[in-house]
């Protein structure tokens, strides 16, 4: 199986703010030069052969050693990871907290990387108020070297078929200040470049996610300074494949009246690694991607997603040391394409950060008044048996005592990078076919013990892993 994840940030429309000094701003940024080791163009720096400036290569092989040898050796770089995992996971959480899906919209589909990067590459040029803010919601408060760890991190998850690009835009004489140029470049890979027209910028973001993303943009706002976008990919193939030729048209109970026909796949004696979570009143699934990926699927008790409880009591290292060692059972998931876009402005408001929006100190980036006018972000999943071998299990007689995970109402997913623990994308999946007819029927259903739903046809009852 496939799955093909994007998701792009177009965070900042950085602009002067609406005063007398941001017209002297202005005036003093047309004097200002840029670097005289490289010249901005739309596709990016121009380098002068003449200047020296080390290697992408050596820069990430350095990564880890530098990282530990700035921190502290006492602080290893794998503690280190696993405490940005652990913020990433959180920021993504209150994030989903403040997103509510819509009638448009029933699906809720993020990336808090992608946007947890972008957040970070502005406390870069944060001072003072807006720095502790900003910081205070990407749970980095405290941490040591929390910008060389975010780097080392970086380095470490695109070892994974993790494809991350950014880019910064300027606009027409708008000159950032240099130590903000040069940190974006070392630790984001963010090339400056002048701010094409709009067709060109919706270019580089279909290149980036391989012609996924189309058009991203409408518009521009009048006069923005800056942009800082990036893009987040990743292509993953299951440890253990279904087989295509099982999937069938299923009922998925979008609530207790509401079912809707997706097509669900068909593991018939998938290995699995379950266990029920009672804080959560939930399974919670593992299912391994090769490499060090995996996709944690919590499915309710109930046909109702609580994402308060979810964030109040989900830890990732609390999973994996949970995850027992995966039995063969019958898994049910559903095949699904979705797309996600949303202004998060007001969502970063409800997290606190009403300030950037309003009147932040981003004197690091550049004299003046800036201020962030826009932070807009879409993702696009695929779960697929597209590439998928037909395997072995053809042949497996489905017997009515095997255990089963079905998953045919509301579930949270999360692909989690397993070695660092890091949260790439979050989702709430109310109705994986929302284009699909809904038929208002009771549900016609088993349920166990647990309050579980199954298909009375393969399973009446769920076999519970040992405890």
């Amino acid at each position: 199986m496939d799955v093909r994840l994007f998701a792009l940030l177009f965070l900042c429309y950085c602009k002067q703010g609406w005063t007398v000094n941001s017209l002297c701003f202005l005036q003093d940024l047309q004097s200002s030069n840029i670097s005289d080791a490289a010249q901005l163009t739309p596709d990016g720096p121009q380098t002068n052969p003449a200047a020296s400036t080390p290697t992408k290569e050596k820069d990430e092989n350095s990564s880890e050693e530098d990282t530990e040898e700035h921190c502290g050796r006492h602080l290893s770089s794998t503690k280190m990871r696993h405490a940005i995992g652990s913020g990433i996971m959180k920021f993504g959480l209150q994030l989903l907290e403040n997103l509510n899906a819509n009638k448009e919209q029933p699906n809720i589909i993020i990336s808090p990387l992608s946007v947890f990067l972008a957040l970070s590459q502005l406390t870069l040029g944060a001072r003072n108020e807006t720095e502790e803010l900003l910081l205070q919601s990407l749970h980095a408060k405290t941490m040591p070297c929390y910008q060389d760890t975010l780097k080392d991190l970086l380095h470490h998850v695109r070892k994974n078929h993790l494809q991350i690009a950014s880019r910064m835009y300027l606009g027409s004489g708008f000159h950032p200040k240099q130590e903000f140029l040069q940190a974006s470049l070392k630790i984001y890979d963010s090339e400056p470049a002048i701010m094409p027209e709009l067709e060109e910028i919706n270019e580089w973001v279909e290149k980036s996610t391989n012609s996924c993303i189309t058009d991203f943009l409408t518009s521009l706002p009048p006069d923005p300074v800056m942009l800082l976008i990036n893009a987040v990919h990743y292509k993953g193939e299951w440890l253990t494949r279904f087989d295509p030729r099982f999937t069938t048209s299923e009922p998925f109970y979008i609530d207790k009246s509401q079912v809707v026909n997706v097509d669900m796949m068909l593991g018939p004696k998938h290995p699995l690694s379950v266990f029920t979570h009672n804080e959560l009143d939930a399974q919670v699934a593992r299912f391994p991607f090769k490499g060090n990926m995996s996709l944690v699927v919590v499915l309710p008790l109930t046909s109702y997603v609580n994402i308060s409880a979810i964030a109040a009591n989900l830890e990732i290292s609390d999973l994996y040391s949970r995850f027992p060692r995966e039995r063969n059972m019958q898994v049910k998931l559903p095949k699904f394409k979705l797309d996600f876009s949303r202004e998060l402005e007001e969502a970063l408001t409800g997290m606190g950060l009403r300030h950037l929006f309003s009147s932040p100190n981003l004197a690091g980036i550049a004299e003046g008044p800036l201020l962030v006018s826009s932070v807009q972000h879409k993702s696009s999943m695929e779960i697929n048996e597209e590439g998928a071998q037909a395997a072995a299990a053809t042949s497996v007689v489905i017997s009515r005592s095997n255990p089963s995970f079905t998953v045919n109402h509301p579930f949270f997913l999360a692909l989690i990078e397993d070695s660092s623990q890091t949260p790439l994308f979050l989702g709430v999946i109310a109705n994986p076919n929302p284009g699909g007819s809904t038929m208002t029927s009771q549900p016609k259903l088993v349920l166990d013990k647990t309050g579980l739903t199954f298909d009375k046809e393969f399973s009446p009852s769920f076999g519970l892993p040992p405890k």
